[in-house]
């Protein structure tokens, strides 16, 4: 079967000040390093407000479009920023996880890559932030759940910062096992490991500041691997974050490329063993452009190997 590449260009008019590392480049850089593999490339949709609603309150989406400006850009917080085309990328960011989900539980692709942004791991239920406005990776996994009627969904969050979003707006839900590694400390300050959700059904894993691939890897093996065959989820959703990366500015962790090539691999066996290979990856973080491009070709290319 295939790998599915969802994503769409108003991605790109969602524009932050210069300087900003939540930049339009980001995205065009992991564009340009998939370009020439055989992927099924399909357009993200707008997401519906149903959808929208499975983790966020209507006061919360109709906020955020309404701080949406005419022309030139509009701060919310320290890091989050929007521009006249923000709300139709975040809407597309958002459709495409949702797509992606519908395209792997009908099975007609193995596995999906939502290359995006606005990313969507920070959002709260009612608070956008760390350059985050809806939570894209909750929805899916709700709506793999209430939908396609899943009983058990796994979100993996190997992003540098902690996914304090995913882990507040699937706090409750019973039915969804959140794990997340992440360096700390570093901002926002969450992760961990006594935060356990309302189900004991968060695992935080911190990492040491300068630490690299063999700790990272050491912990996976001890840690998630051994939590996600006890959990035995039927579909797992990554939020697919590569600023761990050596290179990357805003963190200390110590990656290479082959750490995320690696660690892709080793989630994908899982899936085969556990799930059917039914895999769903979204773009949260990485702001060094080299270091993002190579490590999101080398994470859709093991997508790709596992779905053939």
């Amino acid at each position: 079967m295939a790998t599915a590449l969802i994503t769409h260009a108003e991605c790109l008019d969602h524009v932050t000040p210069d300087g900003h590392p939540e930049r339009v480049a980001r995205l065009e850089h992991v564009l340009h390093a998939l370009q020439g593999l055989d992927l099924r490339r399909e357009a993200a949709p707008l997401v519906d407000t149903a959808h929208l609603t499975y983790v966020h309150p209507q006061s919360h989406i109709d906020a955020i479009i309404a701080e949406q400006p005419a022309e030139g850009l509009h701060q919310l917080d320290a890091d989050t920023w929007m521009s006249p085309g923000s709300v139709n990328a975040a809407l597309r960011a958002a459709g495409a996880v949702v797509r992606a989900v519908d395209l792997v539980l009908d099975e007609e692709v193995g596995n999906a890559f939502c290359a995006i942004r606005p990313p969507g791991h920070h959002a709260e239920t009612e608070t956008p932030m760390g350059f985050c406005l809806f939570g894209n990776a909750a929805i899916g996994a709700k709506h793999a759940l209430e939908a396609h009627g899943l009983s058990r969904v796994a979100v993996v969050d190997f992003d540098v910062h902690h996914g304090n979003g995913t882990q507040d707006l699937l706090w409750n839900e019973a039915r969804a096992l959140t794990i997340t590694s992440q360096q700390m400390p570093l901002w926002p300050g969450t992760g961990d490991p006594s935060e356990r959700g309302a189900h004991d059904n968060v695992l935080n894993v911190p990492l040491a500041p300068r630490s690299g691939g063999a700790e990272m890897r050491a912990a996976y093996e001890a840690q998630v691997f051994p939590r996600l065959r006890a959990f035995q989820p039927e579909l797992i959703i990554i939020s697919a974050g590569f600023d761990a990366h050596q290179d990357d500015p805003l963190a200390e962790l110590q990656w290479s490329t082959e750490d995320f090539r690696w660690l892709t691999r080793e989630l994908c066996a899982l899936a085969a063993e556990l799930c059917d290979g039914r895999i769903v990856s979204t773009l949260e973080g990485g702001y060094d452009l080299s270091a993002l491009a190579i490590s999101a070709r080398a994470h859709v290319e093991e997508l790709m190997e596992a779905a053939s």
